[in-house]
């Protein structure tokens, strides 16, 4: 009798359910302390940053839908930029609240502000793309209507974008700013124990799943080259920063570039913004899969690896909670029997990962932001709340998706939840 033979289905998807967290965690773990070690030990501070060897002309792309409350904040804190060759160009994508008169209102405050109004809502990827055509530089910084930059955010990301004629994107280091409830406390240890840590790790061993929407920048030619973004996409970022890789751009990820951005306070907010990341993950997943499958894009197999797994990941988990919903109501063969979904000595084990983990990234992220380590106690209820609601949304996304690939319609902006800043 061979092995397989003494090992039930159950088994094997508890196993797998179990180890994939934990194996990916150390995964994250090692390349984000080989990053550490190798670009972010002993180098300049981000108030810091060293001189260019050249400073063109930047361009800040800010697309707004219905931001009244948030995009004098924003402009206010592009316009405070230690760069000195900026122009703001602001894209009022139809908003239906005062977004369009705050924005003329701050015209005579700030010479450098450009103002684009658009008469009806076409999503972000096409509010962009105007944005880019109006744009008189090069080098396109594109942050979100409620984000607050680092006064060196832009100097940190042109400098990638200015030594290295094969970068075509570099994204920033967006940190959560509202923290009020128990939601929001546990996205800023997801943003810097789990989010920081994959984009060095990704960095380390090939390439980027994403860019971060929030705060990235471009070279035009590249976007150009890849026919800027695509608005039938329900994540304009996911989708463009695969197009510029396989193009054969290299993407960049810049700690030191900080923003901080406002997150969902409330379970809805929280369950439409994953939604839609998932639903960008399998659009993606169809759209560029079979393009990565060549040896010449082999340095993405490992994000493609790492997101098919995930897909995987989030149906094991859902074939044991119906398994287990199935024993309570009618018999099953032992094999496929779930006695319970309560975490035993799995549970402790994956905390104590959760924590191993942040505990790696507050010694990597203590150089940009203070008091993190208050944040320590949150963090070990994110594998209940954010991987329940992450395998939830992963589950809906995919049929969903699928049913309608082939309607794609333009991807049109709600008003998100911004939370309480």
């Amino acid at each position: 009798m061979s092995w397989m033979e003494n090992v039930s289905l159950v088994t094997l998807l508890f196993n797998f359910a179990f180890f994939y967290p934990v194996v990916m965690a150390f995964f994250w773990m090692v390349g984000g302390i080989y990053y550490y070690l190798r670009r972010e030990r002993g180098a300049p501070r981000p108030d810091a940053p060293p001189p260019l060897r050249s400073q063109p002309p930047v361009s800040v792309l800010v697309p707004c839908f219905n931001e009244a409350t948030h995009i004098a904040d924003t402009i206010h804190a592009i316009a405070a930029q230690v760069y000195p060759r900026l122009e703001i160009i602001a894209i009022n994508d139809g908003s239906s609240d005062a977004s369009g008169a705050v924005l003329e209102g701050l015209l005579p405050q700030y010479p450098n502000l450009r103002v684009v109004h658009l008469e009806e809502n076409q999503g972000k990827a096409n509010a962009l793309r105007i944005g880019a055509l109006a744009a008189r530089s090069e080098y396109l910084v594109c942050v979100d209507a409620d984000v607050l930059l680092d006064p060196h955010a832009t100097r940190w990301m042109v400098g990638h974008l200015v030594d290295g004629p094969r970068v075509g994107a570099v994204t920033g280091n967006p940190r959560v700013r509202n923290r009020t409830t128990l939601l929001a406390r546990m996205q800023v240890g997801e943003f810097s124990a789990i989010i920081g840590l994959i984009k060095r790790a990704q960095r380390v061993y090939g390439r980027l799943f994403t860019l971060s929407g929030a705060i990235c920048a471009f070279r035009r030619t590249a976007l150009h080259r890849v026919g800027f973004w695509n608005d039938r996409m329900v994540t304009e970022d996911i989708d463009i920063s695969w197009r510029l890789q396989l193009d054969g751009w290299d993407i960049r990820y810049e700690p030191n570039a900080l923003s901080w951005v406002l997150m969902p306070e409330t379970l809805r907010g929280l369950w439409r913004q994953r939604l839609r990341w998932a639903r960008g993950g399998v659009e993606v997943l169809l759209q560029h899969g079979r393009k990565v499958l060549s040896w010449r894009r082999r340095r993405m197999w490992g994000v493609l690896l790492e997101y098919a797994l995930s897909l995987a990941w989030a149906y094991t988990m859902l074939v044991i909670v119906l398994l287990w919903l199935l024993g309570k109501v009618m018999p099953l063969p032992r094999a496929l029997y779930v006695d319970t979904l309560l975490p035993r000595w799995h549970g402790v084990v994956l905390a104590l990962v959760c924590l191993l983990q942040f505990g790696t990234s507050l010694l990597i992220e203590r150089r940009y932001e203070r008091g993190l380590a208050r944040q320590f106690y949150w963090v070990i209820w994110y594998p209940l709340a954010f991987w329940t609601i992450g395998m939830a949304a992963a589950v809906v996304a995919l049929p969903r998706t699928l049913l309608s690939w082939r309607q794609q319609r333009r991807a049109r902006w709600i008003s998100p939840d911004r939370g309480v800043s």
